[in-house]
């Protein structure tokens, strides 16, 4: 019966996916996983895809590098073989990237170090020459601990002011090599910088679930600024729903958190605002049975409109639709005519943050 309601849900969302597929990358055995990165666009008009490839397991701790793919065609096609652009220097390894172009044109390449289940901390590098080179790591909380920054998040506010959204995990014990040293309910903060990452603080507030929760609490937490300079930060949680909160002093303050109009299970959305105008386009497991959904599993992959600053959202397509898939950690890029997608895409054949895949979605197609 299991089955047949299955193959029901899969027929009936499939003709409605939206974009096409221009890349899978299948694990292997030499690479398990190959997991969630970020886009950038570089003068020359290539395009950049960075993403963590692990080759000593598949765990989230497992070793990995910090490799590139490229495009020159606006993400129609890609690349075979990948490029190490940073190399694993440290004890468990990097992973989890943002990429941002700064106001000064310099490249900014955000990413996780880590080290141990009582040290994970992000850094950032930077490059003059259009990724060719970097520079040294800068790291950008000095406060020892386990702090989550998921990759495409970190944003540059119109001030110039540089904002990272994390969610920082306490340590249950005192064993680094166990993951039961690891609290999963996190709280969550923001660092930031107004001298373009050379020097970072934390922001005055940081913020903590207002309800019990025995998963989550705030974890894998998002940002993105509106069009009249405010900011919107999200949150995954174990509630079915995605928290938020609001900025209207660039990170300094932050309204109470509430649930937010985007019902998922534990799993991360991803927000940006389109390069014109006002509104919002999200990518999430939607669940607010606007599209049939299996309880507590990262299915369908969802992605919406807003008009009025994500409050409701609206024009709704859906990418993925398998009930047995696992799709998460999406990265969003705009290219002059279309979106690009890039996001884990597993299933219980090859693990759920195994494999990675590209969409290109036409702006047509989001109407």
């Amino acid at each position: 019966m299991r089955y047949f309601w299955s193959l029901i849900l899969a027929v009936h969302l499939h003709a409605a996916a939206a974009g096409e597929v221009v890349l899978n990358l299948e694990p292997t055995k030499e690479f398990p996983r190959n997991s969630e990165g970020a886009f950038i666009t570089l003068k020359s008009g290539h395009l950049l895809y960075l993403y963590t490839q692990f080759y000593g397991g598949a765990s989230d701790h497992s070793a990995a590098r910090i490799v590139a793919l490229e495009s020159q065609d606006g993400g129609r096609t890609w690349s075979r073989e990948p490029r190490t652009l940073l190399e694993n220097h440290q004890g468990a390894n990097v992973m989890s990237v943002s990429l941002l172009r700064l106001q000064s044109g310099r490249i900014a390449l955000f990413y996780l170090l880590k080290n141990t289940w009582l040290d994970c901390r992000p850094h950032v590098c930077f490059s003059d020459d259009e990724a060719a080179t970097w520079s040294e790591p800068v790291r950008m909380l000095e406060a020892p601990g386990y702090f989550v920054l998921n990759n495409d998040r970190v944003i540059q506010h119109r001030s110039g002011r540089l904002i990272a959204p994390l969610a920082s995990h306490r340590a249950r014990n005192a064993d680094p090599e166990t993951s039961k040293s690891f609290d999963s309910r996190a709280i969550a903060l923001w660092v930031i910088s107004d001298d373009e990452g050379k020097t970072w603080k934390e922001a005055p507030q940081w913020q903590a679930l207002p309800v019990p929760s025995t998963r989550t609490g705030l974890q894998e937490p998002g940002i993105v600024e509106l069009e009249d300079g405010s900011l919107l930060s999200f949150f995954r949680t174990d509630q079915g729903v995605q928290y938020e909160c609001r900025s209207k002093d660039r990170g300094e303050s932050w309204t109470p958190v509430a649930p937010g109009p985007l019902n998922s299970p534990a799993s991360p959305a991803s927000l940006k605002r389109l390069p014109r105008g006002s509104a919002l386009l999200a990518v999430w497991n939607d669940h607010s049975g606007d599209f049939p959904f299996v309880e507590k599993k990262r299915t369908p992959l969802v992605i919406g409109l807003s008009d009025d600053g994500g409050h409701t959202w609206s024009a709704k397509k859906v990418i993925e639709s398998d009930p047995e898939g696992w799709y998460c950690y999406t990265a969003l890029h705009f290219v002059e005519d279309a979106v690009l997608l890039a996001y884990c895409a597993g299933d219980a054949h090859v693990g759920g943050l195994n494999r990675l895949r590209i969409r290109r979605i036409e702006w047509a197609d989001l109407k």
